[in-house]
């Protein structure tokens, strides 16, 4: 079925519910303001959430989780200060401070650099929480917003998007993309010539002369680089996150808004709009969704619609690979939005997330079908994790849009399900 079918009128029906996320994003913005994962504030906007929008709701269910928020975010500067060490390291060896133990600090100096790319990796690239037993607890939760249908549950799509916003990203905010990207791809090419200084230190027998200071100055210069993982996070700044991703909470939500407002009930699909919190350590959310409510949801045909930074038009698309490029999306949930997009006078490209991640690689990685629907440059925006991510820096269009997609995904998919493709 299409919006066209429901003998309403579609434009003005999506323009209401484009308002009313939008005054919500602005309340939240204005009220509650800045939202670290774990924090009060989150809490609060959950609250706030579950109280004033459970009206489009049969159920509301607030599901609390533990977490050490500050973990995930902790590599950077915890790489930089063993990178630093692995410097000193490296030059104790170099200078012969102790010679009967040279090699002994160069094999220290490689530990230390394979110790920093683990973390790159497992926290980075895999977002596994191999940091959090290190760090403060804190608790944080998922509020879970579910529309029944009129007889049994055969079917069940699930909107979503984070609460929580981010601390800021220094560089961004200094520099935008240009300096963002020159940080990020300098730092990772200072450790891989620090990896080669230090492997060739160790294997080979003896090592002097020029090519001895050359790993001298790139390890000298690479200690440096402890400033720059230092800086990387502005800990004293949380942004309001009104794009990031209050826009996806609001816009998921919106669709339980249209069906209710406008009298549409499904025979056998249940709807579900997820805030979920602490996405910004890690998809600690996500994680715990999953956990809970997988078996449930795969009782029954289940997709998972992740919504994220609905600001920029001209970057919309739908995401089949996440995580850096690691999780491959489910391609049966592309096509639906897919399809759910061209309803929408759209033709959206696949995209794959490049750089950072989504709830719906988590929601994925549970064995739940997920997709991602976003709209933000990815070079990325000057706005992505600084100040300037607030409520003057909405965008109508790309909010209206993306809530007529999902709401054309909803009555795509209580009509014909999953599909490899639709007509």
């Amino acid at each position: 079925m299409k919006l066209t079918e429901l003998g309403l009128n579609p434009v003005a029906k999506v323009r209401e519910s484009t308002n009313f996320a939008i005054r919500e994003i602005k309340k939240v913005c204005k009220n509650i303001g800045p939202r670290a994962p774990g924090s009060e504030s989150e809490n609060k906007a959950q609250d706030y959430i579950a109280e004033n929008c459970a009206k489009f709701a049969d159920v509301v269910e607030k599901e609390t989780f533990k977490l050490s928020p500050r973990a995930f975010m902790a590599w950077p500067w915890l790489v930089g200060i063993l990178i630093l060490l692995s410097s000193v390291l490296y030059q104790l060896g170099a200078f012969d401070v102790v010679p009967s133990f040279t090699k002994g600090f160069y094999i220290s100096s490689l530990a230390i650099i394979v110790l920093s790319l683990i973390l790159i990796v497992f926290e980075f690239l895999l977002y596994k929480p191999l940091l959090d037993p290190f760090f403060r607890k804190s608790v944080s939760s998922n509020v879970l917003l579910i529309k029944k249908p009129k007889c049994e549950v055969l079917r069940r799509i699930v909107f979503s998007g984070h609460v929580d916003s981010s601390y800021e990203w220094r560089y961004t905010y200094s520099g935008g993309a240009k300096l963002l990207l020159t940080v990020v791809i300098s730092s990772f090419i200072v450790i891989a010539l620090c990896l080669a200084a230090s492997i060739v230190s160790v294997v080979l027998r003896d090592i002097d002369g020029v090519l001895l200071l050359v790993c001298r100055i790139v390890m000298g210069v690479a200690g440096l680089f402890v400033i720059v993982g230092i800086l990387f996070e502005n800990g004293k700044v949380v942004v309001e996150g009104a794009n990031d991703n209050l826009t996806g909470v609001f816009a998921s939500i919106a669709v339980l808004q249209f069906l209710k407002t406008n009298n549409i009930d499904f025979e056998n699909t249940e709807v579900i709009a997820v805030s979920t919190g602490s996405e910004e350590s890690g998809l600690r959310g996500a994680k715990a969704l999953v956990k809970k409510h997988a078996d449930e949801y795969n009782k029954v045909e289940t997709v998972f619609i992740g919504t994220d930074t609905l600001r920029d038009l001209d970057y919309m698309g739908i995401f089949t690979r996440d995580m850096t490029g690691t999780v491959k999306l489910d391609p049966q949930a592309a096509a639906l939005l897919k399809k759910a997009s061209e309803m929408s006078g759209l033709d959206l490209p696949y995209l794959s997330c490049f750089f950072g991640s989504s709830d719906a690689a988590a929601m994925m990685q549970g064995g739940v079908k997920s997709a991602l629907l976003a709209a933000m440059d990815p070079s990325p925006a000057r706005y992505y994790h600084t100040r300037l991510d607030n409520a003057s820096n909405l965008d109508p269009k790309t909010i209206e849009k993306g809530i007529e997609i999902l709401i054309n995904a909803a009555l795509l998919f209580d009509e014909q399900g999953l599909k490899d493709n639709y007509d």
